[in-house]
């Protein structure tokens, strides 16, 4: 089982939603994120970059204690209001291609603790220490953990009968996506949705691994009620959407393409496949793009183990061409590979290289959620950059407070 309850969040009013909700500013270049701040007074993101017309910019503590400031500046201006009671949320999100909906609550740091709650992702110790850091001197967390579950019958009935109703928000962005956002406060459907909860023996990470992480830390040093739950959005893994990395690669090693290819033959069946843009869909197959062609590389059977984490495509990639052939030992550090999501049309990723800016590039199917889970159950970990998983959430939307 695992604890999930509402809480009284912080959230921008009903007119100024669509106004303040905004992506992770890390999602922006610096040119577009400068113009939001000028052009929207009442971005998130004014919070988020409280410094962002000083030429010099504080770090750390400082800047966390400016970050603090802004946050109180717009709750005295009434841009964002305090819930009177405790409340779950239901949220939504759609497009044209894509439908998310799910409950955003507070879940028990304990869970994670005890392994309820499983991850597939190592994470950087000083990442964890910046984010607690962040997490105690501001007070609040505006980005929920994206955590998945099996489906539950009474969750799912719950939520189809909200959407019959007038939703909190309701407003679009400019991706042309709809985000609208219910609030669950009845006493009997608060109480549904924890005690569903209990009946569910584990949740999975899906986006989110530092931020759970840091709140752990946190609840280890506080004694505050608030602190010992991380705030997180929980969907049905039938709803998760797992997208591919690619792997765009700046050099060969000083091998020609005919040597390259020959050295790839000794793991992998190499078929050429032409010049209009191939991606791999058989098991255990990856496909490149070299020197105007594009090819199918299968791997050979005797170079795949078993291991839940061995036979993973990026591993296989990794560990038989990457490391060996190419030279690159730490995908999170060597400058030579870039990642590429595999939301971005591969006429754009072949570009690039027919241009010069890489060299070669490598498209990957993405990992399935069964393999995600495999993962997570036996303890261990994908590498970096297997998987971009969505849904993505606006920061500011709803705000988790760590202050009672």
């Amino acid at each position: 089982m695992v604890i999930v309850r509402p809480f009284k969040a912080i959230r921008p009013t009903r007119d100024k939603a669509h106004l303040i909700a905004t992506r992770s500013y890390l999602s922006y270049s610096d040119e577009t994120l400068k113009e939001k701040l000028e052009h929207n007074p009442f971005t998130f993101l004014h919070i988020i970059q409280p410094d962002y017309k000083n030429k010099i910019k504080k770090k750390g503590i400082e800047r966390f204690k400016d970050v603090k400031e802004k946050f109180n500046n717009f709750q005295e201006a009434g841009l964002l209001i305090t819930e009177e009671t405790e409340t779950f949320y239901i949220y939504q999100q759609t497009n044209d291609n894509q439908f998310f909906e799910g409950i955003i609550g507070a879940t028990a740091v304990a869970d994670y603790l005890s392994g309820n709650i499983k991850k597939h992702e190592h994470t950087i110790t000083a990442r964890e220490d910046l984010f607690k850091n962040y997490l105690d001197t501001t007070g609040f967390n505006a980005e929920p953990v994206l955590l998945f579950h099996q489906k539950n019958i009474a969750i799912t009935t719950l939520i189809q009968n909200y959407k019959e109703t007038r939703a909190e928000y309701e407003f679009t962005t400019t991706d042309k996506t709809i985000h609208k956002l219910w609030l669950v406060n009845n006493t009997d459907d608060v109480n549904t949705i924890k005690e569903s909860f209990t009946t569910i023996k584990n949740l999975y990470i899906a986006d989110g691994h530092h931020r759970i992480a840091s709140s752990s830390l946190l609840a280890q040093n506080s004694n505050k009620a608030n602190s010992q739950y991380f705030m997180s959005f929980l969907i049905a893994e039938s709803q998760l959407n797992i997208i591919n990395f690619n792997r765009l690669i700046k050099h060969t090693n000083g091998l020609t393409s005919y040597e390259l290819i020959d050295e790839i033959k000794k793991s992998f069946t190499v078929v050429k496949k032409g010049s209009i843009p191939y991606s791999p869909t058989l098991k255990d197959e990856v496909s490149m793009y070299l020197a105007g062609y594009w090819y199918s590389l299968l791997a050979i059977p005797k170079n795949v183990t078993q291991d839940c984490v061995s036979k993973l495509d990026p591993v296989l990639l990794s560990d038989n061409i990457l490391a060996p052939i190419l030279n690159i030992t730490d995908e999170r550090t060597d400058k030579n590979i870039s990642f590429e999501s595999g939301s971005t049309p591969l006429s754009i990723i072949k570009n690039k290289i027919d241009f010069g800016e890489y060299v070669l590039a490598f498209i990957l199917k993405p990992i399935s959620i069964s393999a995600l889970k495999e993962v997570a159950d036996n303890k261990k970990f994908m590498p970096p950059k297997s998987t971009y998983i969505e849904p993505k959430l606006r920061s500011g939307l709803i705000i988790y407070p760590l202050e009672e």
